[in-house]
């Protein structure tokens, strides 16, 4: 999209606009190029997953043309990037009719239906070879765009193919989607483009993430995310979903008519091509160009054998016939083309039978509800237990004891059970009852006006107790190994651990009766235990489980303070002065520290050793990694993940989240994946092993 010597001027102009940092607005002569430079900006960020800026950086460009822009409406275009976020709520979804019908694919299941597929081709087309065009099956929301005079004009859903809903606020909120892009390059007038919406996999379990610590339900697979997002009417709302958009046909177009016809839609290869060269995120790096249905068939099995590997789901793959001119002569039928074929990969919905619901409490009290179905075999692993998330996911799906229903295992999302097959209904089913007092305790329940999930507020309620137990010994809190769910549980049983003090104050000669413990497992125990009093703070602030407050929330509350206790005496207004922080975070803290027993348990794990204060780190700012920036990928052998990055940082380095340009050491481990394979096209980024990592901070 961009030529070597088009990039090396934008990133000197960005330079130049970064140093004047005192800027509040510029000249109207240059709001065109402070445009352009954003533009390139999102297209290295949200395209090729390599960005040239911080994200502060991009903020500061971004503000300043937001600025100036609002000192100048009459310079505002449709096109600028900061004509995405539109004000206010969207009232409805007007209908807008395809350009092209937006038919269905056939699909095949296996080898021979391919073979069959290319059959048909070679008969209707009398030739004897076929190219073909093969690209992953994206598993998202079908879209389609229309792009007048290089400006994207109008965003729709599928809907019935001939028309579906008008969302085009809602697509400009996707950054991966151009506002505009030069077709007119390519005499191009009118384009229809044709595009799936998804969330990767990442982004779907970091939103999913926060919604669970906001005490909401999370989403339940990525498809229905994506689907469900473009409807939400709050166009902010959509934003936060980090949605993506894969670009993969030119479904109509018009030339312009003053000049030659445009000669880059007569492959499907060639359309895919300039999509990308357009700044389109298109399967360009995924497709391939094969001769023959026999090739065909290989590259199939080979990207079912990755597929778990890509930051995406895909259930299959789609195969087209490359030449746009034998894609006319082959037509179509009222259903689908006779050029393209979706082949699917083995099924990951199997139908099971619903046979009870059971009610669990989680640590901050939430009841949610389990699926209990007979036990069915899905993409490689056997499902008997599934999540119903709240009561309104049973309600909404119409959910009853007894239902023949399908369950869906995407990747390694968790199963969801999308529906109940009503018409197989024997009148036998029964209907499920959320319970109105807490299972574990029979407090009543209590749901807060704006939650949809249902929670025991009883304090001294079994069931949270032992999942309290179980969050603080967790990896990701105090990393208490050995001391899992399953002993956490009987340990509670046996009355041997009550509460988290009791974990400090365990009875060994009492643990050493029981069955499987000998003199070695009780001395690991013991070495845990002990190991974990010398974690740091935020660990400690994560291990207590206050409500709505993560990993990235402790950290930053750990960060603000000298000692734990020091909380107490901040306000509301204090704590949302904290990054991170919001106002339901704020309260839950201010609540957790108004409670005299949370105090007097903090005061008693201090007295037993643990750390309460903020140890400031020594960071060494004279060594040979000072301010150089690391990651890590695949298995350590010598070091946990957590002990490495604590040494990058207190050597003055810097852990960053993805493999980028700015980038200088991957540390490589066992089984390294895809972040090696992307580091390894940038030149600029060091790829070293464990020991050489080890070597470089002067520890071996």
């Amino acid at each position: 999209m961009y030529s070597p010597e088009e990039k090396q001027k934008l990133q000197t102009e960005t330079t130049a606009f970064l140093k004047s940092k005192g800027a509040t607005s510029i000249g109207l002569n240059k709001i065109e190029q402070l445009r352009n430079i954003l533009r390139f900006h999102e297209y290295r960020y949200y395209i090729l997953n390599d960005p040239w800026l911080a994200d502060n950086e991009y903020d500061q460009l971004y503000k300043l043309l937001e600025k100036t822009e609002n000192e100048n409406p009459n310079c505002i275009t449709a096109d600028s990037p900061t004509q995405r976020v539109a004000k206010g709520l969207t009232k409805s979804f007007p209908s807008a009719p395809h350009l092209a019908p937006m038919l269905s694919l056939d699909n095949s299941y296996n080898s021979e239906d391919l073979i069959d597929f290319d059959r048909r081709v070679r008969e209707i087309t009398g030739i004897e070879i076929i190219e073909y065009c093969v690209e992953p099956k994206f598993d998202g929301a079908s879209i389609s765009l229309i792009y007048e005079n290089n400006l994207l004009t109008r965003a729709a859903t599928r809907g019935d193919g001939v028309e579906g809903d008008e969302i085009t606020t809602n697509i400009k909120q996707i950054k991966s989607i151009p506002l505009s892009a030069k077709f007119s390059n390519y005499n191009l007038q009118q384009v229809e483009l044709r595009g799936e919406v998804l969330i990767n996999k990442n982004n779907f379990k970091k939103y999913n993430e926060q919604q669970t610590e906001q005490g909401l339900a999370p989403l339940a697979n990525p498809r229905n995310a994506a689907a469900g997002s473009l409807r939400i009417k709050n166009p902010i709302e959509v934003a936060k979903r980090s949605l993506e958009a894969f670009i993969y046909h030119i479904s109509y177009f018009t030339s312009i008519a003053t000049k030659k016809s445009a000669s880059d839609v007569q492959q499907h290869s060639s359309m895919i091509k300039m999509l990308w060269e357009l700044g389109f995120r298109s399967p360009q790096k995924e497709m391939k160009v094969l001769t023959g249905i026999d090739a065909v068939i290989n590259y199939c099995n080979e990207f079912e054998i990755i597929r778990d590997e890509l930051p995406f789901e895909i259930d299959g793959m789609v195969i087209k016939v490359n030449d746009v001119l034998l894609q006319d002569k082959l037509g179509m039928t009222s259903h689908h083309p006779r050029w393209a074929i979706a082949y699917k990969f083995k099924a990951r919905q199997a139908t099971s039978k619903l046979i009870s619901v059971e009610f669990q409490v989680g640590r901050t009290g939430s009841i949610t509800p389990v699926a209990k179905i007979e036990p069915v075999f899905i993409g490689g692993v056997t499902v008997s237990s599934i999540s119903l998330f709240n009561e309104d996911v049973i309600q909404e799906k119409d959910l009853k004891i007894g239902d023949t229903v399908l369950v869906e295992r995407a990747g390694d999302v968790i199963p969801n059970i999308v529906k109940p097959f009503i018409e197989l209904r024997s009148g036998k089913e029964k209907k499920i009852f959320f319970p109105t007092h807490c299972p574990a305790c029979n407090s009543i329940l209590y749901k807060e006006e704006e939650e949809a999930v249902w929670r025991c507020l009883s304090f001294e309620c079994p069931a949270q107790i032992v999942e309290r137990i179980i969050h603080f010994a967790s990896k990701d809190a105090m990393d208490i190994r050995g001391l899992g769910e399953a002993l956490v549980q009987k340990f509670y049983e046996q009355k041997l651990l009550l509460d988290i003090i009791g974990i400090y104050k365990l009875n060994f000669d009492a643990i050493g009766t029981l069955d499987g413990f000998g003199k070695k497992s009780i001395e690991n125990l013991k070495e845990a235990i002990n190991n974990s009093k010398s974690q740091p703070l935020h660990r400690l602030i994560f291990a207590l489980g206050i409500r709505f407050v993560g990993e990235t929330t402790a950290k930053a509350l750990a960060q603000c303070i000298h000692h734990l206790l020091d909380l107490r005496n901040f306000s509301l207004d204090d704590l949302q002065n904290i990054n991170d922080v919001g106002p339901k975070v704020a309260g839950s803290i201010c609540n957790f520290f108004s409670h005299q027993n949370n105090i007097e348990m903090l005061q008693q794990l201090e007295e037993l050793g643990l750390q309460l204060k903020n140890v400031k780190k020594e960071i060494l700012t004279s060594g040979n990694i000072n301010q150089q920036t690391f990651l890590f990928t695949g298995s350590l052998q010598k070091l946990k993940r957590s002990e490495a990055e604590n040494l990058v940082e207190t050597n003055g380095g810097i852990i960053v989240n993805g493999v980028s340009s700015k980038l200088h050491y991957l540390v490589v481990g066992a089984d390294a994946g895809s972040k090696l394979e992307k580091a390894k096209k940038i030149t600029s980024i060091k790829i070293i092993s464990e020991d050489e990592f080890l070597q470089l901070i002067g520890k071996e």
